[in-house]
């Protein structure tokens, strides 16, 4: 029984972009840094790791890829992988140089459990600038419904492959390798549309000055038109700094979201690790009609695909949530984006009420002011409703309205808030309307009796209809009838965002004669 306490009861599961340290052309110590990353992995209880492009080899070997002792070195590396994973958890990939009838491909091998699923090679090679992998490699882009031997098993290979898991943990991934994402049609999008969750990306990119947020955007803006989880590893500490530098940047996004992300320029071995929810992505996708309708037009089916299988069992035992949650819910802790939410949240409104004013070719708006929060923000977005339609201020008819609790303070609070803005200010006691109404309603509190209910309760069921009896709530997303009380703050409009409008207004409907 899967523990309640662990992201795996829960649709999520837990990935991880790995950096190894690594040295050029020395398979046997690479796979060793590898090893010990994987058994990390295991302790941990992640799923699926990925590893960089051309990882047991290193990247920037050059013409040493073509040296049958660097070729067979690989090969005798993948073996002991493939033979010291048999009791791990992890499903994983990682990047070697492969030959296969005659040909020499970059390619990603899967493994899990002590066998060979697959191998994927790199479908788009890049031959520009600093890169030159054409001198060294074929392309795998049509490579497709063949077969490889590695380590003396014959498995699969080409870019139409997916893996997917049927045991207790189950999920669906797809792999492709660096250019492979830079490209207009990346090899994902269809994987995605037959159904992948999870994109694996093996990765050596140099680092340039302002490459790193190029990554970000990529991965992504991947992730999101996917509505999938994407990792992405590169490479990191021991790469041949002769002519490119590395800064072994690995990370992991979900929809657009960047989940986790390692140190760039690492001493050492390193990985970012998450929990990515594919409830969440598997709702999205049922949710966003257009995700299914563009396979459609792209004629993409499973059936494209051929499906390897995979047996990963949720582990039971309680783990720690490996996810960042935001402290406030719509609140991010980001000066950046936090200062732009506020900024569309607050235009959102100015732009509602503004265009509302212009439909119903009203001039003037009612407000009632507390001197709290709410009733603060409200007058704010009229003030500035006003502006933007070259309308006087004058022309916001505001009201204080104290009433059984109001203090001495909050009132003085809201006549200098209405006098500063320059909106026409007035007051009105409510206390003899509530008085009343609550005598006709026979309340004990009506004959001097302490009054039984709550102070809330007594102000919503008195104060808020004879302030607000039919008020038009202006701001929201339904423009809907709904009685608030300005002098308590209550507020239940939502802008068109799906956020909570600050307080009701009430249009003052003066037509243009």
């Amino acid at each position: 029984m899967i523990s309640f306490f662990s992201p795996y009861r829960h649709d999520l599961v837990r990935i991880a972009a790995c950096v190894p340290q690594m040295d050029v052309a020395n398979p046997g110590f690479n796979g060793e840094r590898t090893l010990e990353l994987l058994r990390q992995g295991h302790q941990e209880r992640i799923a699926l790791m990925v590893f960089p492009e051309l990882g047991l080899s290193a990247y920037s070997i050059d013409d040493l890829f073509h040296q049958d002792a660097l070729l067979e070195s690989v090969e005798e590396a993948v073996s002991r992988l493939v033979d010291d994973s048999t009791d791990l958890f992890p499903a994983f990939v990682v990047g070697v140089p492969l030959r296969s009838r005659g040909r020499l491909y970059n390619a990603a091998i899967v493994i899990h459990a002590g066998r060979i699923l697959g191998v994927v090679p790199k479908a788009y090679l890049p031959n520009y600038r600093e890169f030159y992998e054409r001198r060294h490699f074929a392309p795998g882009a049509e490579v497709r419904g063949q077969d490889i031997t590695v380590a003396g098993v014959q498995v699969p290979l080409g870019i139409d492959l997916l893996f997917r898991s049927t045991g207790s943990c189950p999920f669906t991934f797809h792999v492709e390798i660096c250019e492979d994402m830079w490209v207009p049609h990346p090899p994902s999008t269809a994987a995605a549309l037959a159904g992948a969750e999870i994109l694996l990306n093996l990765s050596a990119s140099n680092i340039t000055i302002g490459k790193a947020e190029d990554r970000r955007l990529l991965c992504g803006s991947q992730s999101m038109r996917c509505i999938a989880a994407y990792a992405y590893s590169a490479a990191g500490p021991g790469e041949s700094t002769t002519d490119l530098a590395w800064d072994g940047h690995g990370g992991i996004f979900e929809d657009g979201l960047r989940l986790a992300e390692t140190e760039r320029f690492p001493a050492g071995s390193t990985m970012a690790v998450a929990d990515v929810d594919l409830g969440r992505l598997r709702q999205e996708r049922m949710r966003r009609v257009t995700f299914r309708d563009c396979g459609d037009v792209l004629k993409i089916t499973p059936g494209d695909f051929r499906i390897v299988d995979l047996s990963v069992d949720a582990p039971e035992e309680e783990l720690p949530l490996r996810r960042p949650v935001e402290r406030f819910p719509y609140v991010p802790s980001d000066p950046g984006k936090l200062s732009e939410n506020c900024y569309e949240a607050y235009n959102i409104q100015v732009q509602g009420l503004a265009k509302r004013l212009q439909a119903t070719r009203t001039e003037k708006v009612v407000i009632g002011v507390s001197g709290g929060l709410d009733s603060t923000q409200a007058l704010l977005v009229c003030c500035r409703a006003m502006d933007k339609l070259g309308l006087p201020r004058t022309n916001i008819l505001a009201y204080t309205l104290p009433g059984f609790a109001t203090s001495e303070g909050t009132k003085g609070n809201a006549w200098t808030l209405m006098r500063a803005l320059g909106a026409s200010a007035s007051e009105i006691d409510i206390r003899p309307a509530a008085r009343q109404m609550l005598s006709d309603m026979r309340h004990p509190f009506a004959e001097g009796s302490p009054s039984t209910t709550s102070r809330s309760k007594t102000c919503r069921q008195v104060c808020g209809p004879i302030t607000c009896s039919g008020s038009l709530t202006t701001t929201g997303a339904s423009l809907s009838a709904r009685a608030t009380c300005p002098s308590w703050g209550w507020a239940g409009a939502r802008t068109a965002s799906g956020t909570r409008c600050p307080t009701t207004t009430s249009t003052h409907r003066s037509r243009k004669r």
